[in-house]
């Protein structure tokens, strides 16, 4: 990877799982079997056409109240499992969850078709362990900082890594989910979780307007459309989060916080504040930074289903803020 900044040893944390008794682990743990690949692509894919072809397909007929419905409640579901279970809880530890919130968590981010949880996370710690250097599995500055380098980076960081075989080790970068019980039958069960996730629109969509058609319509929004839709919304955290935006804290790589992504991906896109603090459980830490994913992991605490929760420190911040934004 050619970048902007040498390449850093990655420093212990809880963020990044590379505790010095892990790093004889190798990084990389083989490469994907053939099916492996090819759901990956066919998973990526077909959304993605479903997406395209959306436009065309609405115009004027096959889109109803209770698509929409079912589609945005999909996508939140969803996409909240991601942000706030395979992200903010599994990957960093923002907060502790009772068993069955943990399992939850695990279940609805599985049903946004990202991957199995144990993969997901050994992914995200890696590129925390060394983003935007070697050995960052999607970094945008991989192939260097011209323009044709950044065309070729946007892509391989937005979707591209995906169709590589390489594959992540998890023993080195999620060796406590590994041997969590609960999370390793959550992270078996993802075939099943991809066809409920596929399924359970079209269902629902059937039972409430009592037609084949209307589970057609569903399938199409609620299930293709919406699975695409939060893929490319998680992928450009990963790509444009990385390349454009504000960066306010000082961070050992690109991060930057991009504030039209605020609320279609639940708070993710003020990266470079996670950056800057990655064990905390609010992305949005400046005033009027819409964190979906912070609040309701506050309505959790209130309820009591989760509990040690990492909150930002004002004085922490205040130490990593560049000049520029003081005063």
């Amino acid at each position: 990877m050619t970048g902007t900044v040498q390449a850093q040893r990655p420093r212990a944390g809880p963020h990044n799982s590379e505790d010095s008794s892990k790093r004889t682990e190798p990084i990389i743990e083989g490469e994907k079997s053939r099916t492996e690949a090819f759901l990956v692509k066919l998973f990526a894919v077909v959304p993605l056409l479903a997406l395209l072809a959306a436009a065309p397909f609405a115009w004027g007929w096959g889109l109803g109240w209770v698509d929409i419905g079912l589609a945005v409640g999909f996508y939140a579901l969803t996409g909240l499992g991601v942000t706030v279970g395979f992200h903010r809880h599994f990957t960093h530890g923002a907060f502790k969850a009772k068993r069955g919130m943990r399992v939850a968590l695990a279940v609805a981010g599985s049903m946004a078709m990202q991957g199995p949880v144990i993969t997901w996370v050994a992914d995200h710690r890696r590129h925390h362990a060394f983003a935007d250097k070697e050995g960052d599995p999607h970094s945008p500055w991989r192939f260097g900082t011209s323009a044709a380098a950044l065309v070729k980076g946007f892509w391989y960081a937005h979707m591209g890594w995906m169709f590589e075989r390489e594959k992540t080790n998890a023993k080195r970068f999620a060796p406590d989910l590994l041997a969590n019980r609960d999370i390793s039958t959550v992270n078996r069960m993802f075939p099943v979780l991809t066809v409920l996730t596929l399924l359970a629109p079209a269902v629902l969509g059937g039972v409430i307007t009592m037609s084949w058609w209307g589970a057609v319509t569903a399938f199409f929004w609620a299930s293709l459309v919406r699975v695409a839709a939060l893929h490319h919304v998680t992928w450009a955290v990963n790509s444009i989060c990385h390349m454009i935006g504000e960066r306010p804290y000082a961070a050992r790589d690109k991060s930057a916080n991009f504030w039209p992504l605020a609320l279609l991906s639940f708070g993710e896109s003020w990266h470079n504040s996670h950056h800057a603090d990655p064990t905390g459980a609010r992305h949005g830490v400046r005033r009027g930074q819409l964190d979906i994913s912070a609040r309701l992991i506050w309505a959790f605490e209130k309820l009591g289903w989760v509990s040690d929760v990492r909150w930002p420190k004002p004085e922490r911040l205040a130490r990593k803020l560049n000049q520029r934004y003081t005063g």
